[in-house]
């Protein structure tokens, strides 16, 4: 991270778990997971600090509430050119719908780049805002996700009633 940049922290409750958020002057920079294969843990330096983070506190509440299917945040998710290309492209899938790993590279422009494409998705550090979940194995299956599977299939899950119209209420998913 970079030398002399202020970060902020706060954690937000969910219904697949705390969220911990992480900004810079920049934008939003990375969201945790309470559970999952990369856990981390605010670092020396960090300041916990709502304010910084209420943006994206609140579009994060409105997604889970069903009421949201785009962000509109300034983004500074921090990593190498081509990881930077491969989550950028997935904000462009669309709300509710998956692709493979393979249509991913495709739309990058890398078609025999699916193992690369895995690995930047694995390696996206905003989940949910930058739907690294849409993207599935090219027979369906779910894959590796950060937050765990159980929580790929809650979103996805959650995606597809709201996208179809099935109503829910969004009281029954809060802590």
């Amino acid at each position: 991270m970079t030398r002399n940049a202020i970060f902020w922290y706060d954690e937000l409750p969910s219904p697949i778990g705390l969220l911990r958020l992480v900004a810079d002057d920049h934008g939003l920079r990375e969201i945790w997971f309470e559970h999952g294969r990369h856990q981390k843990s605010p670092q020396p330096g960090w300041r916990r600090a709502a304010e910084p983070l209420a943006q994206a506190r609140q579009q994060l509440e409105e997604y889970f509430a069903g009421a949201r299917q785009q962000f509109e945040l300034s983004l500074h998710p921090h990593g190498t050119p081509f990881q930077q290309e491969v989550w950028w492209e997935l904000a462009r899938i669309p709300y509710g719908t998956t692709i493979s790993y393979g249509e991913l590279a495709r739309r990058i422009g890398q078609p025999l780049a699916m193992r690369a494409v895995g690995a930047a998705n694995g390696r996206n550090p905003l989940p949910i805002v930058l739907p690294c979940h849409r993207v599935i194995g090219s027979n369906g299956s779910l894959t590796g996700f950060g937050g765990g599977l159980p929580t790929k299939r809650y979103l996805l899950s959650m995606e597809s009633r709201v996208a179809h119209g099935d109503l829910f209420s969004a009281e029954r998913f809060r802590h």
